[in-house]
């Protein structure tokens, strides 16, 4: 995994744990690699892994069961996505917003562009 500078790598690993569990990688009470194994997975250090379970499970993204590992909890994936759409909707899209203004770009040309990748979503599917 290549990891960006603007957030710790732990959240980056949680994260792609997220991405993965709303795309169906790991659905509700499915087991998830273990700290080492992903880790190992990742190429980082086993406390940057400890350190990513730790804040999934806080959120109660995930959840322990002693002696057998991590599991996705019920409504994880109800969850992230609410908490993705909140974030995107109160940070991301009002400095999009500001791009748009600041280059000029019309509704129309967003709206041109969201169709060209819609369809090769559709595509690739």
């Amino acid at each position: 995994m290549n990891f960006s500078n603007d957030k710790a790598i732990y959240v980056q690993m949680a994260d792609r744990l997220c991405d993965d569990i709303i795309a169906g990688t790991y659905k509700a009470d499915d087991r998830i690699p273990s700290v080492r194994e992903y880790a190992v997975m990742l190429e980082v250090n086993t406390n940057t892994a400890v350190k990513a379970y730790d804040l999934l499970a806080r959120e109660e993204i995930i959840y322990n069961k002693r002696g057998l590992g991590y599991f996705v909890s019920e409504g994880a994936k109800e969850q992230i996505i609410a908490s993705r759409k909140k974030s995107f909707l109160e940070q991301s899209l009002p400095e999009f917003f500001r791009q748009m203004k600041l280059l000029d770009i019309d509704i129309k040309e967003i709206d041109s562009e969201w169709e060209k990748a819609s369809a090769q979503g559709t595509k690739s599917e």
